[in-house]
């Protein structure tokens, strides 16, 4: 058959059989039987060989035509559904969307032995170049669709709106692509399980093939379709597995509307960009296609190789975190022409943010990740392609992980620069209600923190492919802890050498909600496990406090810790004057911390922000006791203790040039307090040398 010659139209003329027929052989969804196939033998230059001749793309768009919009049709019931609801599980939130996005890059990858590549590219598009891309994606077919589904007042109608007028109004859009090298891409049928149908036909399909997954309720994907006001997506899939004899090029858009009537006849929702299904019970059902290079380049599809992944392009992208930003800075302005810098900078950092583990290797290794993000403007670079790199965004995790990764680890802090390494014990739950599951044992990593890390004292927690999933402040630190960034690697992150790593993963993904940002109770755990089972997670955070504060300090005394009733005891002074500080140039406090020691003294922590130019001054901080009625007493410091930045001569703060920011902590002398401190809240405030407040 493979040597035939013959296109389907003439082999199937010759056979006397329908075209979809011999183009099902073809691809072989079914095999002739044994009277067919004595009659394709009796063919001249036919063999016995399985298959039929392969058609090229240009044959096969004219047995069933070039690539259209599909649009479901209306329930016959009547039913009508304003929207996805999956996609309003998140925010239209570029962060949101390079999260949850990466995160599926990372758990389809490929092979494990080389990083996954992610890139993130923004496009804007004007005039001829967005002229172009409209008629590429059949602009006048979906016009009037999107014409009704603007007019509704719903949600989704109201965000199709401002796209549409944003695009009329300033004859503008805005792509943005995420590419992923190294993955599965898009395998599968068309409709039968796989990943192709589970992302593109399917909702609340997760279809994770690795234990280690970060996603688990196929919400992800909905994100690429929140983040686009008019509702579109198109991919572009190099598959690691052939489909049809092919691997390059497979294509296909969703369209997720609104239900809508569009000249007297009603329409479901969803809608598909693709090739009319010969095989379909309608003639207008739309499936991927095979398409040629300079139909992927005008969609602005092209690959940079041929390297297994997918290609998504959102169309119309917006993010209302950046809007809000611009309007808070700079009054009520919209989204201007520098909307795609600002998109830019918010998705390096939040890669940065949430991702630096999986971007992080050891010194002969390779990472789980690599990620960059570039913007063009009608296919001219403006913002040049950014790879994010971990030491740059988070200096001090990264250092920390990166030493357990090499194995050079300490016991214990002794030296800067020192990264130290515990275990702490997850007693994981059995399945059905059973006692235990076993003992896994938590790596727990410790190093002194650095400015760039953002705020110090914390815990990053995360698991299988070393996505963030949650960061939390250690409580009842010593005081003159020295600042510290903690890391807390669990399950296969460990190292995956614990032989209940797998229980540890099943159990805490389980524990994740939709957005995978915090280990807590969920329903499913609850079915899975017991109604209790959550309590085994507040006992790992509770050892890994514990765990962290044995690593960094050793108590002098027995203390009792803060409560949040201290917290309302507490006051910043100056804080209203914060604007005159600024024009001044004058340092500020910024943020008060403290606890009731066991002698009744107060133990207070303060961060300083210090403005441009704010390090030549000195301060001195001054303690006084908010009492019910009359002046504030000053009360004497027993200890004054400069932590971060900073340090204390003659008890005034001398700030380290060029700092932004600075820590240091306090120790009231209960001898000086005139009433009890129970009956009293705190106010700290700052004085020049002349006794003046900033």
């Amino acid at each position: 058959m493979q040597e035939s010659g013959m296109k389907d139209i003439e082999f199937a003329d010759r056979l006397g059989v329908s075209v979809g027929l011999v183009v099902e052989w073809r691809d072989g969804r079914s095999s002739p039987d044994e009277a067919m196939r004595s009659l394709i033998q009796s063919i001249p230059k036919l063999s016995d060989e399985p298959g039929l001749p392969e058609e090229s793309e240009e044959d096969l768009a004219e047995l069933i035509g070039s690539p259209a919009w599909y649009h479901r049709p209306a329930y016959t019931d009547g039913g009508r559904d304003f929207g996805n609801a999956a996609a309003f599980a998140f925010e239209a939130d570029v962060e949101v969307l390079a999260r949850e996005a990466t995160q599926n890059s990372l758990d389809e990858c490929l092979d494990r032995t080389r990083p996954v590549r992610v890139r993130y590219t923004l496009h804007e598009l004007t005039g001829d170049a967005l002229a172009g891309f409209r008629e590429a994606i059949h602009w006048d077919e979906l016009a009037p669709h999107y014409e009704v589904a603007a007019t509704q007042d719903q949600k989704v109608g109201r965000v199709i709106d401002a796209g549409l007028r944003e695009m009329r109004e300033r004859d503008r859009l805005v792509l943005l692509r995420v590419d992923d090298y190294n993955a599965s891409g898009l395998t599968g049928d068309d409709y039968e399980t796989g990943r192709f149908a589970a992302v593109v036909r399917r909702q609340l399909d997760s279809h994770k093939s690795v234990n280690g997954a970060g996603g688990s309720y196929g919400l992800g994907k909905a994100t690429l379709w929140a983040t686009s006001r008019l509702g579109l997506v198109l991919m572009n899939s190099t598959l690691s597995e052939p489909h049809e004899g092919r691997t390059e090029r497979r294509l296909i858009g969703r369209l997720d509307l609104p239900w809508r009537e569009v000249e007297g006849m009603p329409w479901a929702g969803p809608a598909w960009f693709g090739r009319p299904d010969p095989h379909a019970d309608r003639s207008d059902v739309a499936r991927s296609w095979w398409a040629d290079e300079e139909s992927v380049e005008r969609l602005h599809l092209t690959r940079e190789s041929n390297e297994p992944g997918t290609s998504f392009l959102i169309v119309g992208a917006h993010d209302v975190a950046s809007l809000a930003d611009a309007t808070s800075a700079e009054g009520d302005v919209g989204e201007d022409e520098e909307s795609v810098h600002r998109m830019h900078k918010r998705l390096l950092e939040a890669l940065g943010r949430n991702f630096w583990a999986a971007m992080t290797a050891s010194e002969d290794g390779q990472p789980l990740l690599e990620a960059s993000v570039r913007t063009l403007r009608n296919g001219v670079e403006i913002i040049e392609e950014e790879r994010v790199d971990p030491r740059v965004t988070q200096p001090s995790r990264s250092r920390a992980l990166q030493a357990f990764l090499n194995g050079t680890t300490v016991e214990s802090l002794t030296e800067s620069g020192q990264v130290a390494m515990t275990t702490v014990p997850l007693n994981v739950p059995g399945l059905g209600g059973q006692k235990n599951g076993g003992v896994h044992r938590a790596v727990l990593l410790v190093t002194e923190a650095d400015d760039a890390d953002g705020r110090p004292n914390t815990v990053v927690a995360m698991r299988g492919n070393r996505m963030t999933v949650r960061t939390s402040r250690v409580p009842d630190l010593a005081l003159g802890t020295n600042p510290f960034q903690a890391v807390l690697l669990v399950g296969h992150a460990a190292g995956g050498e614990d032989p209940f790593a797998d229980e540890a993963e099943a159990f805490l993904r389980t524990s994740e909600p939709p957005e995978h940002n915090k280990w807590g109770q969920t329903e499913e755990l609850r079915m899975r496990y017991a109604a209790s089972a959550y309590r085994r997670i507040a006992t790992l955070t509770r050892d890994t406090n514990r765990a962290v504060r044995e690593l960094v300090a050793l108590p002098k005394a027995k203390r009792r810790g803060a409560t949040d009733r201290l917290r309302k005891r507490l006051a910043v002074s100056g804080r209203g004057v914060s604007r005159t500080a600024v024009k001044a140039r004058m340092p500020i406090l910024d943020e008060l911390d403290a606890r009731i020691d066991a002698d009744g003294s107060w133990c207070v922590t303060a961060e300083v922000k210090v403005p441009a130019g704010g390090d030549a001054v000195h301060l001195t901080p001054v303690a006084k006791l908010d009492v019910r009625s009359g002046p504030r007493p000053t009360v004497a410091w027993s200890e004054l203790v400069a932590v971060r930045n900073c340090e204390l001569v003659d008890g005034a703060l001398r700030f380290e040039p060029g700092a932004r920011n600075a820590t240091f902590r306090g120790v009231t002398d209960v001898s000086t307090h005139p009433v009890r401190t129970a009956l009293t809240g705190l106010v700290v405030e700052l004085r020049t040398e002349q006794g003046e407040k900033p």
